[in-house]
């Protein structure tokens, strides 16, 4: 198989992460991974996955560039005999959409997050990620919001979860030396630290977590691991926030980490503050693959990735206190029922969450795209 997968860019997120892991998928199945976005930092990790890298703007919302995006794709599909076009997000996903029914090959969507719509244009712009031959719902809860948003016949979605790649968020393989060269590079010296990974956007609940910082009795120091993504003002807010609040020394922005397991091994707690549903929440699991516990807004994906009480804490979603009880349930922990708790959850999340589940289960869906065309 000849598989184009389409996506805006090659930079940190969950949505890049899984395009990397069935790239990797396809070549060890001996099939051909193409992948057709602006290229990022990532780019080196695509290569190594054996995939091949077409430039192209098509993350572009003017609607004057769906023309020549859509051209584009068919020379692609053409020159490379592609089998199957994947879309991962909605914009890429109109040309590529458009592309595929012209060049007659399946056109495959994954449903990665919950995209509000707040009007009927903003409504008609998501549906495309609803209108694909088969569409991947990342979540029970994306299923669900997938078929009251657009109608979508059930048996066109198949769930498949992100997966963690258990062989690379293995607490086994973290070097101790890089957790403490990260602790020192954030100077929260032997203070314990709160741990919260995501892109600073207002949505992922910084102020959320700073806020409840203050509510704390301890010295715990809150690291906020992720990129602003020119959101200066909103970084200008967690920062006058933190002052406000008498903070200074314990909010550490750190920006990105390309070194995720090490990172996350330096939290005594990991948390996810979103205000807004998450509709996988692929940090929520790899915290707990790395035997780390998680405090996570009640509501989402985080509630099939997180057993209450066991892998962690679920709380009100966007409420300060409730964050700051569910991060002092977690510090107060003996050591011993710590590693008891995370070692159970990094069991479950392996046998249910894993990538080798998510790249088999997407392969058959390739295969199955495959066989509904030649109406096998």
């Amino acid at each position: 198989m000849n598989i184009l997968q389409v996506l805006p860019e090659l930079n940190a997120g969950g949505v890049e992460r899984t395009t990397i892991e069935i790239a990797q998928a396809l070549t060890s199945a001996g099939h051909v991974p193409h992948i057709a976005c602006a290229g990022g930092r990532m780019e080196d990790e695509l290569k190594a996955a054996g995939g091949i890298l077409h430039k192209l703007n098509i993350g572009s919302k003017n609607p004057l560039t769906l023309r020549g995006n859509t051209k584009a794709l068919r020379a692609i599909i053409k020159a490379y005999n592609i089998d199957i076009v994947h879309a991962r997000s909605r914009a890429p996903a109109w040309p590529a959409k458009a592309a595929a029914h012209e060049m007659g090959i399946p056109f495959i969507t994954t449903y990665h997050g919950i995209y509000n719509a707040k009007s009927g244009l903003k409504r008609a712009y998501n549906a495309v990620m609803a209108k694909g031959d088969i569409v991947i719902a990342n979540s029970e809860f994306t299923k669900a919001h997938i078929l009251k948003e657009h109608g979508t016949a059930p048996d066109k979605i198949v769930v498949i979860p992100r997966g963690v790649d258990m062989a690379v968020f293995d607490p086994a393989l973290v070097d101790g030396a890089e957790t403490a060269r990260l602790k020192l590079e954030w100077g929260v010296g032997d203070n314990p630290v709160i741990l919260l990974p995501g892109r600073l956007t207002r949505w992922k609940g910084q102020l959320v977590a700073v806020k409840a910082l203050k509510l704390l009795d301890t010295q715990a120091v809150l690291v906020l691991l992720g990129d602003a993504q020119g959101r200066d003002e909103y970084v200008a807010e967690i920062e006058t926030k933190t002052a406000e609040l008498a903070l200074d020394g314990r909010v550490i922005i750190a920006g990105h980490s390309r070194s995720m397991p090490a990172a996350l091994m330096t939290a005594n707690v990991v948390i996810s503050a979103s205000t807004d549903p998450e509709a996988f929440g692929r940090i929520v699991a790899e915290a707990q693959a790395m035997e780390r516990l998680v405090v996570a807004s009640n509501h989402g994906g985080a509630r099939e990735t997180i057993i209450d009480g066991a892998g962690g804490y679920l709380v009100t979603p966007g409420d300060a206190q409730a964050l700051a009880d569910g991060i002092g349930n977690v510090l107060a922990l003996p050591q011993s029922e710590y590693i008891a708790r995370a070692k159970t959850a990094q069991k479950r999340i392996g046998a249910t969450y894993s990538a080798a589940a998510l790249k088999t289960a997407t392969l058959a869906v390739y295969e199955q795209a495959l066989k509904k065309r030649s109406g096998k």
